[in-house]
C-alpha cells in the first residue's frame, strides 16, 4: 500500500512538472479515454518495409526485438538506421531529415525533450490513442509524449539520474552512508582517495562535454541548488545565485581536481567506462549503465563493489533531470501504417520487459517498480524512483535545439575557464531571453 501511494505522488508530481515547463510544453489525457484522432487515423496508411532511427545500443536489445519483429513479418522489414552516440548529432540528422521532408527515416527514437518541437513543426504525426496502453503507464511518460492534448510519441523508457559509489572503498574509509550533500560528496572523496588502494583515482565525474549531457547535469545542479533554468511562466532564470552556486560548484571541482580534467570529453559511455575500470569513487549516471557494470564476465571491475543513491545536491538530495525516450512516425514516412503497428509491439510491455533484461533500461510501466520479482533483479529501480519523485523536465520548449546550444555554449566557456561563470551566466540569462522572445 506504501509503494502504491508513493507511485500517486510520483505520478501527481512528474505530471506537475511536465506541465509547468516552459513554453508549449507537453500536455495531455491520461490516456484512459482510450480515443483517437481522426487525422493520425487518416495518415497512418500503407504497409512494407519502415527504418528504425536511433542512435546506438550497445545491449543489443532493441536489436533482439527488431530481429524478433523481422521474423514474422517478412513483408514488413525493419531497417536499423543507426545514427552517431552524440544526442545533438541525432537530432540534427533528424531535423535535417525532415526539413527536406525525406522519407527514408520512418519511425524516430526520440529524447523526450524533442516530442515539442517535432510536433509543432509537423515532423511526426499524431498517434491514436487507442492503439497504446496509455493507462498502464506512467503518466508523466505519457505527457511528455504528447503536445497541445495530442499523442504524437509512444513512451519508450524513463530515466532520472542515479550517483553510482565504489561502496567497498567508501566501506574502507569508514563512509557509510553514500553522500546526499556536494560537501558530503568531497569528504567522502578525500577519505577515500586516501586510501592506498585508491591510488590514482579521481572523485567524480558526470557527462561535461559539449552536447546535451551538459544540458543535463547543468540543469540537475541549479535545480539541486535550490534554483531553475526556466520559471514556471517561461522566463530565463539563470543569472541567480542558486545558479551561480550551482557553476561555482562544477567550476571549482576542475579547478581542483575533484572532476578530473578528462571529464570535460565525457558523455555517458565515457563516463561509465572511466567508472567500470575502477577510476572513479563516484558517478553521475542513467540507470542503463548498471547491467554492464554488474557484468561477471570479466568487463567490469566494479561488479559487485558498487552501489547507487539518489544525486546529492548542496543541502540535501538533488534534483534528478526527468529524461527517457519516445518512439514517434515521422510525418514524410511511407508505410505508416507498418510504423504504428511496429511501435506498439517495440514498446509493449513484454519487450520492456525483455529489454529491461538486457540493457537496464527503466521501463514506462508503473507495475514493474513495484513488483518484488522485477525489484530483486534490478534493486535500482526503488532507488531510480525516489529519483524521480522529485525530477524536474528541461525545458519544453519549441525552439529547444537554440536553448541547448546555448546552455552547452556558455556553461562548456565556464568550466573550461574561458569565462568566468558570473560572466557566462549574464550572457546566458540575455541569450536564452532573446530566444525565448524572439
Amino acid at each position: 500500500m506504501m509503494q502504491r501511494r508513493r507511485d500517486r505522488r510520483l505520478v501527481v508530481g512528474l505530471a506537475l512538472a511536465a506541465t509547468a515547463a516552459i513554453g508549449l510544453s507537453a500536455c495531455s489525457g491520461s490516456g484512459s479515454s482510450g480515443g483517437s484522432t481522426p487525422a493520425a487515423e487518416a495518415e497512418l496508411e500503407g504497409r512494407g518495409p519502415i527504418q528504425y532511427v536511433s542512435s546506438p545500443d550497445a545491449s543489443g536489445a532493441a536489436q533482439g526485438t527488431i530481429d524478433e519483429w523481422n521474423a514474422a513479418h517478412p513483408d514488413e522489414q525493419v531497417e536499423w538506421v543507426e545514427l552517431p552516440l552524440d544526442a545533438d548529432q541525432q537530432r540534427q540528422q533528424m531535423v535535417q531529415n525532415a526539413q527536406v521532408e525525406g522519407s527514408s527515416y520512418s519511425v524516430l527514437n526520440l529524447d523526450v525533450v524533442w516530442t515539442s518541437e517535432f510536433a509543432a513543426n509537423r515532423w511526426i504525426t499524431p498517434l491514436p490513442e487507442d492503439a497504446l496502453p496509455l493507462d498502464e503507464e506512467i503518466p508523466a511518460t505519457v505527457e511528455a509524449a504528447s503536445y497541445r492534448d495530442t499523442l504524437y510519441s509512444a513512451p519508450y523508457y524513463t530515466d532520472g539520474a542515479l550517483l553510482y559509489s565504489r561502496t567497498d572503498l567508501l566501506t574502507a574509509a569508514g563512509v557509510t552512508e553514500p553522500p546526499q550533500t556536494w560537501a558530503e560528496l568531497q569528504t567522502a572523496c578525500d577519505a577515500v582517495t586516501a586510501l592506498p588502494e585508491a591510488a590514482g583515482m579521481s572523485c567524480y565525474a558526470g557527462q561535461f562535454d559539449k552536447n546535451e549531457g551538459l544540458t543535463v547535469n547543468f540543469s540537475e545542479a541549479v535545480n539541486s541548488a535550490g534554483g531553475s533554468v526556466f520559471d514556471d511562466e517561461g522566463t530565463p532564470t539563470v543569472d541567480t545565485p542558486e545558479a551561480l552556486t550551482a557553476l561555482q560548484f562544477l567550476v571549482d571541482g576542475f579547478e581542483s581536481g575533484m572532476i578530473p580534467k578528462d571529464a570535460i570529453t565525457f558523455q555517458e559511455e565515457q563516463g561509465r567506462q572511466a567508472f567500470q575500470d575502477g577510476k572513479l569513487v563516484f558517478l553521475r549516471n542513467w540507470p542503463y549503465i548498471y547491467k554492464s557494470m554488474s557484468a561477471t564476465d570479466g568487463s567490469s571491475s566494479v561488479a559487485g563493489t558498487f552501489g547507487v543513491s539518489a544525486i546529492p545536491g548542496e543541502d540535501g538530495p538533488g534534483v534528478s533531470t526527468l529524461g527517457g525516450r519516445n518512439i514517434a512516425i515521422s510525418s514524410f514516412a511511407e508505410n505508416k501504417a507498418t510504423a504504428l503497428d511496429f511501435i506498439t509491439f517495440f514498446t509493449s510491455k513484454e519487450q520492456e520487459e525483455k529489454r529491461l533484461a538486457l540493457s537496464s533500461r527503466a521501463p514506462v510501466f508503473s507495475e514493474f517498480f513495484e513488483d518484488p520479482a522485477v525489484t530483486a533483479n534490478y534493486p535500482y529501480l526503488p532507488t531510480l524512483l525516489t529519483s524521480l519523485e522529485n525530477a524536474k523536465p528541461r525545458p519544453t520548449v519549441v525552439q529547444y535545439g537554440a536553448t541547448t546550444a546555448a546552455i552547452q555554449d556558455e556553461i562548456y566557456a565556464a568550466l573550461t575557464g574561458d569565462k568566468d561563470p558570473e560572466t557566462a551566466l549574464s550572457d546566458l540569462q540575455d541569450e536564452l531571453t532573446e530566444i525565448t522572445n524572439g
